[in-house]
């Protein structure tokens, strides 16, 4: 049986089209609860080495089958995967392609694996942030989270963090709803690790900001 054909079998009509209606993107939908696809997951991680679960994930998601995808995504939910650079390689080709929040998130956990393994793709993440896909500038904030949610930062960490707090300042103006929570949820993790830093940010840059990513911050302050 083939991973697509085991998601299928999982799948119930009525949470397919609930998810359908919820998501609108134009795709199939199996209606595959997460903790199924999760287990499906773990059954192929179990099973397969690095390189055949890149290429199972890469079948699952030219599928475009909503939860296909997701299980593509989680399948490189993995800190010490080596080696992965193919994995980032199909990350950064998924970000391009992203249109709906769950897949978005699914996949913005996958970058951010990647991107704690090896510091030095904060740099390549910085290039979402001038896709006109709203998804991709999105999934930078994503990627990178991890940086706003430690509470003793090694050197690089640091550094990287106030790069991404350099992306905020600019995202600021960035009219994308989805966008703006994600600025809100990025600082509300750095209000309760860093309250210091936070609170130099705000003061410099509340104006700026929308009400209620205002408001959301201060009040993890």
């Amino acid at each position: 049986m083939t991973a697509l054909n085991s998601l299928r079998e999982a799948g119930d009509p009525a949470l397919a089209a609930e998810a359908a209606a919820r998501h609108q993107a134009e795709r199939e939908y199996l209606g595959t609860p997460l903790a199924a696809i999760d287990a499906l997951v773990a059954e192929w991680r179990a099973e397969l080495s690095v390189e055949e679960r890149v290429a199972l994930a890469s079948s699952l998601w030219r599928s475009d089958v909503h939860e296909a995808r997701i299980a593509a995504a989680r399948l490189l939910l993995q800190a010490r995967m080596r080696p992965d650079e193919a994995a980032w390689r199909l990350v950064q080709d998924w970000v391009a392609e992203l249109d709906a929040w769950a897949i978005a998130d699914a996949v913005g956990k996958a970058a951010e694996k990647r991107v704690m393994a090896d510091l030095a793709r904060v740099d390549e993440v910085a290039a979402w942030l001038e896709s006109e896909n709203p998804w991709a500038r999105r999934t930078a904030l994503l990627a990178t989270a991890p940086l706003a949610k430690k509470n003793h930062l090694k050197e690089a960490e640091l550094a990287a963090r106030e790069q991404v707090l350099d992306w905020i300042v600019d995202l600021l103006s960035d009219r994308d709803w989805h966008i703006q929570k994600a600025i809100a949820a990025w600082l509300r993790d750095l209000a309760k690790h860093d309250a210091p830093r936070t609170r130099a940010f705000m003061a410099e840059h509340s104006e700026a900001m929308r009400g209620f990513t205002r408001k959301d911050v201060a009040a993890r302050l």
